[in-house]
């Protein structure tokens, strides 16, 4: 598929050993003028050519990472290794997505948030690094402002609370692992609860 969509204009800049393009978009799209100056990417692969994505300003995008979809990354946000954003997600401040990261739906992620490892965030606004941490079978999550994750299943807290010990059961957890991520959850619903009284989620 041709890149219709953007050009890189010439200007590179070396960041830690990384060459950065500044993009030109080509054509009107979304919130885009033909002619607008974007931010930059370390090549074309880290931003969709088709779909209303892009990066603006100093954002810069590199790696095999990739914004698609409709998402933004601007301000001076970094977006690196294999990490992915898109939908309407995005990114925005002095925050950071990297590792095997996604961001995605109608996620805003600002700040000086960081979002990492194999931690998966959709919905609402962070302007914190969400509730991550990675256990001795599975990564457990504060994916939204009411739910966690815990590998591939997504529930509400409530929901881990009353029936986390039996999924642990039917997916083979030994009996200490079942503990170890009932203090988890605990932990997790407590940072949740923190961060409401603080103001920082919702």
């Amino acid at each position: 598929m041709g890149n219709d969509k953007y050009e890189f204009t010439g200007e590179t800049k070396q960041v830690g050993g990384v060459t950065f393009h500044r993009i030109r978009a080509l054509k009107d799209f979304g919130n885009v003028s033909a002619g607008d100056l974007g931010g930059w990417v370390g090549s074309e692969k880290n931003l969709e050519v088709s779909g209303n994505a892009w990066v603006y300003g100093n954002a810069r995008v590199s790696g095999d990472a990739r914004v698609y979809g409709d998402a933004w990354v601007y301000g001076n946000a970094r977006v690196y290794g294999n990490a992915r954003v898109y939908g309407n997600a995005r990114v925005y401040g002095d925050a950071r997505v990297y590792g095997d990261a996604r961001v995605s739906g109608d996620a805003w992620v600002s700040g000086n948030a960081w979002v990492y490892g194999n931690a998966r965030v959709y919905g609402n606004a962070w302007k914190i690094t969400p509730f991550h941490v990675l256990g001795t079978k599975h990564a457990i999550t504060v994916c939204s402002h009411t739910e966690i994750a815990i590998g591939c299943e997504v529930h509400p807290v409530d929901w881990w609370l009353e029936h986390g010990e039996r999924l642990g059961r039917q997916n083979s957890y030994t009996e200490n692992q079942i503990i170890e991520y009932r203090f988890l959850v605990q932990v997790a619903a407590e940072w949740l609860r923190f961060q409401r009284e603080a103001g920082t989620v919702k």
